[in-house]
């Protein structure tokens, strides 16, 4: 080679050098992708264009269907892989055919080209055909084919904001790019040609007639069959309206906030279940009252992953502040820790599963909680207690496993309270009395059936997995057993066949003013939870958790996916047992003498223990328990160490029911607990004498009518007498007021029926009549 031909290529390839240092190609710098959130199998829940409004999704062969690469080259650049960036043949060819016709027939561009003027557009003029041909030179000095093609995959435009064959492939096919028939790949395949022009939704036919031509290509050059493409051309090319995918848009906000800068997050979330489930949510808030939203969290059991996450009932809505995630919303969580409360009281051997409790008006050192419906029910079991949702069985409980203690625990596993600055844990909490958020909710729920394991709610493929224990596996059996055994609201044991529905262990709450309704419940497979409110913080009057929240949890629930065995028991652990105890005593049948056994149930037991009957607070006249008397063996009167005559004695005992619970029990049951008279030869020891108490003010059995001529219902003045201390009036089981000493309670009676009046005196003793009120 001469000298000079040798130099001169030497400093060629030197300008090339320094011009390419000098105007380097316009690379993306940055992975400027818009954001996409996606359900666990791939599909759209939200997307997020970049910060100029673009939608481009990440792409590249890997990530696309097979047939639309094939026929994208096969239609754009069928020597792609072999050519420098620039093809001399087919540009010749698009010369000579513009020559001759007088009009631009083929372009002669080959991909390397068009990603040339993606990146950095130009006119059509020559000169910028010339730069555009430097630039696609650059460009395969630069990149690998395969970084080439992604970068068309992932930039050409497919009209408007839409760049991207994954953009495209959702916005107007509805599908993921990978999943392309071979007529949807030759449209897409197409369609950068005239992106405006050939806009699916807007010129369907024009759109289809393009797609053919591709058809045909691809039929000629061998590539696909006759019989596919035949199939292809009856394909009908499908006007549909572009719309962003907007579903968990809550949870798409969610995640990408705490990914910043994420092009693609995978959740958890089914995304058939979650559309579903905002169908339902949306027609079931359409019946509720102005500005009512909900939330509903479902979560798989063994995994803790969140299948469907609805924060809001309307996303976007003004009126229903559709913007307030109130999955994480803080509020107040009305009755629903109180399976975590019974749990623990299992746990620390205090009650079984039929353990006797009293609901009964009770002070707690000034703290006097009463139930939802303002009534009370005497004497209830453990199991009823937490069915019925009844407060002061809670209030009793929790003051004896000690309200700080209880909450640390819910928050060791995963459920934080909140509180008002400066104050503490108290008895109000099991009521409500705190704030506590819906996910933490259900992650805890999930314990019941998860062995008392809590776990965290997981929304990300990627999210660790964090459990703490809750409960022992035996508690949360047990728990679980008596929620789930909880018929539903309607339904009653044996009237419907529910053998092939799961069973639910649910839980409902209200919060104090109806400003929360809940209804929380655990399937063997899922764990829902559900809210439903104003985000506000406005009541909602008359709507609570059983009327408001539970239909909707059970709509939930039906719509979950279902497999054989859903519908079955979960078997009880070694822990668990079953014994038969007695009441009052609360111990076990054959523990204790036979003649003490009142009301015998069959009670679910941890670890064999069968604890008594929780020791009465503050019973000054009468204590509950055991009483072992000696007796006549031919009177049963009683007898004491000091009678003035021989007797043949026997050893008699008698069980006693808590104070509390006397005005509901039964005449026999008040009988075989009250102590045999005093034989009239013995000395008094005082183990009988109680505190005398009657009513005044109305007799029993009394007709109360109106005076006549006057419209106002009878009223009464009433006083207990024989008391000094605080004296709470109940009519019909509901409390009505309270008086201390010989106060007088003024009531009218506007009621037509019978009416039953019980006082009832802080140290335990009562007294009761009943009366009929006139029309």
């Amino acid at each position: 080679m001469p000298a000079a031909l040798r130099w001169g290529t030497v400093a060629l390839l030197l300008s090339l050098l320094i011009l390419d240092f000098a105007f380097p190609p316009a690379l993306p710098e940055a992975r400027d992708h818009a954001t996409l959130v996606t359900a666990r199998d791939g599909t759209p829940l939200r997307a997020f264009a970049d910060a100029e409004g673009v939608w481009r999704h990440p792409a590249s062969e890997a990530t696309v269907s097979p047939l639309y690469v094939e026929a994208l080259l096969a239609y754009e650049d069928r020597w792609f892989r072999r050519h420098p960036g620039v093809n001399p043949v087919t540009l010749l060819r698009a010369a000579w055919q513009a020559a001759r016709s007088g009009r631009i027939v083929s372009g002669g561009s080959t991909l390397t080209m068009q990603v040339a003027r993606i990146l950095e557009p130009h006119p059509r003029t020559l000169p910028g055909k010339l730069r555009q041909m430097l630039r696609a030179l650059q460009l395969e000095a630069h990149l690998s084919k395969d970084d080439i093609l992604s970068l068309y995959l992932e930039r050409a435009p497919f009209g408007g904001t839409i760049e991207g064959v994954e953009a495209a492939s959702w916005a107007y096919l509805g599908k993921p790019a990978a999943r392309l028939s071979h007529a949807e790949a030759a449209l897409l395949a197409v369609l950068p040609q005239a992106p405006t022009r050939l806009r699916p939704d807007r010129a369907p036919e024009a759109a289809r007639r393009a797609r053919d031509k591709v058809l045909q290509r691809m039929l000629d050059q061998g590539r696909w069959s006759r019989a596919e493409v035949a199939d292809a051309r009856v394909e009908a090319v499908v006007s549909r309206t572009l719309k962003p995918p907007l579903s968990a848009a809550l949870l798409a906000q969610r995640l990408r906030s705490q990914r910043p800068g994420a092009e693609r997050i995978e959740s958890t979330i089914d995304a058939a279940l979650q559309r579903t489930l905002e169908e339902r949510l949306g027609a079931y808030v359409g019946r509720l009252p102005e500005r009512t939203s909900a939330a509903v969290l479902v979560v798989d059991n063994d995994t803790m992953e969140a299948r469907a996450y609805l924060g809001t009932a309307a996303f976007g809505d003004a009126a229903r502040l559709g913007h307030v995630d109130m999955v994480r919303a803080w509020r107040s969580p009305g009755s629903t820790l109180k399976p975590f409360l019974y749990g623990m009281a299992l746990d620390d051997g205090l009650v079984h599963s039929q353990s006797l409790l009293v609901d009964a008006p009770q002070s707690f050192d000034g703290y006097r909680p009463g139930n939802f419906d303002a009534a009370f029910n005497g004497p209830v079991s453990v199991a009823d207690a937490l069915r019925l949702s009844l407060n002061v069985p809670a209030v009793d409980l929790l003051d004896r496993v000690g309200p700080a203690r209880f909450a640390a625990r819910l928050d060791h596993a995963g459920i934080g309270l909140r509180f008002p600055r400066g104050a503490k844990p108290n008895l109000t909490l099991i009521l409500g009395g705190t704030g506590a958020r819906l996910e933490d909710l259900v992650g805890a729920h999930a314990a019941l059936v998860r062995g008392g394991i809590a776990g965290r709610v997981r929304y990300a493929a990627d999210d660790a997995l964090l459990e703490r224990r809750l409960l022992s596996p035996g508690a949360a059996w047990i728990v679980q057993e008596i929620l789930a055994a909880n018929p539903r609201p309607g339904e009653r044991i044996g009237t419907f066949d529910t053998g092939r529905r799961p069973r639910v262990a649910w839980k409902t709450g209200t919060s104090y003013g109806f400003r929360d309704a809940w209804a929380l419940g655990a399937t063997r497979r899922y764990t829902v939870g559900v809210w439903v409110g104003r985000p506000d913080g406005t009541p909602l009057p008359g709507q609570y958790g059983a009327v408001t929240a539970l239909p909707l949890l059970f709509e939930v629930v039906d719509s979950l996916p279902q497999r054989p065995g859903d519908g079955a028991r979960l078997p009880p652990p070694a822990s668990v047992s079953e014994a038969d105890v007695c009441w009052p005593l609360g111990t076990a049948a054959d523990a204790q003498p036979a003649e003490t056994c009142q009301r015998r149930m069959q009670a679910w037991v941890l670890d064999g223990a069968v604890p008594p009957t929780l020791p009465e607070r503050d019973i000054r006249s009468w204590v509950a328990g055991l009483e072992r008397i000696d007796v006549d063996a031919v009177t049963g009167q009683r007898l004491t160490a000091d009678c003035a005559r021989p007797h043949q004695r026997r050893v008699r005992s008698i069980a006693r029911w808590p104070a509390l619970a006397s005005p509901w029990l039964g005449a026999a049951e008040r009988r075989a607990s009250r102590l045999p008279p005093l034989a009239s030869d013995c000395v008094d020891d005082g183990r009988g004498h109680t505190v005398a108490m009657h009513i005044e003010g109305v007799n029993d059995g009394a007709l109360l009518l109106r005076a006549p001529g006057s419209s106002r219902p009878p009223r009464l003045a009433l006083r207990a007498v024989g008391v000094d201390g605080e004296v709470q009036w109940l009519l019909n089981g509901r409390l009505v007021g309270r008086t201390r000493g010989g106060q007088v309670l003024w009531r009218e009676f506007g009621e037509p029926g019978r009416q039953q009046l019980t006082a009832l005196a802080e140290g335990g003793a009562w007294a009761s009549l009943a009366f009929d009120v006139g029309r």
